[in-house]
């Protein structure tokens, strides 16, 4: 099965248009922590249910794991991530720089 390259006149393809989240997880200060976390959050992307895992940052002062994901929305992103045994304390969206309208898509 292949992708469509045909669009309708003046639809333009953007990534911005899907929702970034931040999952946020406290685990104990180890690395292992983290690469358990973080093998978790790869796993909720392989749900089936357009979840993409972008990448996982482990600040270990805080005992903090925030894990970014591509979603198309939290509740489908709560769901595969409870599917995926990944056991986070909240998401919010967020907007990376690359997802910010450059000057000429500012209305």
């Amino acid at each position: 099965m292949g992708v469509s390259r045909f669009r309708a006149r003046g639809e333009r393809c953007t990534l911005a248009s899907v929702p970034r989240y931040l999952v946020e997880s406290y685990v104990a200060p180890s690395p292992a922590a983290a690469a358990d976390a973080r093998q978790r959050a790869q796993r909720t992307a392989e749900a089936g249910l357009g979840v993409e895992y972008v990448r996982t940052t482990f600040v270990p002062g805080d005992e903090t794991v925030l894990h970014l994901f591509d979603a198309p929305s939290q509740e489908t992103l709560d769901e595969a991530g409870r599917r995926a045994g990944l056991e986070f304390d909240r998401i919010v969206e967020v907007v990376d720089d690359w997802q910010a309208p450059t000057k000429g898509e500012r209305a």
